[in-house]
């Protein structure tokens, strides 16, 4: 059920975005002070801002209404009910091995490649 969500959120996303940049600026910027700016009202493109405009809302409230009905459906683990991971189980399962050292000993210091030359210091 979740997978059908989250294809529809990624679907309507999409169309979102898509809607978006097919729309006009509604400023006429650069192209109205060269006389451009009357263009938008030939041929019917006002309908056609209209059509985008109400698209563009009622695509963001179909968003925001499935990303909240997937919170409802699959509330996760925020729930306060954490699943651990397999790595975890057997860290907790197992006590924690501190290594011992003998008051005489350094700690091992790490191995130097052989093909590199050693450091001057």
């Amino acid at each position: 059920m979740t997978t059908l969500f989250v294809i529809l959120i990624a679907l309507v996303s999409l169309l979102l975005m898509l809607v978006v940049l097919v729309q006009s600026p509604k400023s006429s910027g650069m192209g109205g002070a060269f006389g451009g700016s009357n263009a938008n009202m030939l041929g019917g493109v006002k309908r056609t801002a209209d059509f985008l405009e109400r698209a563009t809302w009622v695509l963001a409230i179909a968003l925001f209404a499935l990303v909240l009905l997937v919170n409802v459906v699959n509330p996760g683990t925020a729930g306060g009910e954490e699943q651990e991971s397999a790595m975890e189980e057997q860290l907790d399962e197992s006590p924690a091995q501190a290594p011992v050292q003998t008051p005489g000993q350094t700690p091992a210091q790490p191995a130097q490649p052989a093909d590199l030359p050693q450091s001057a210091e």
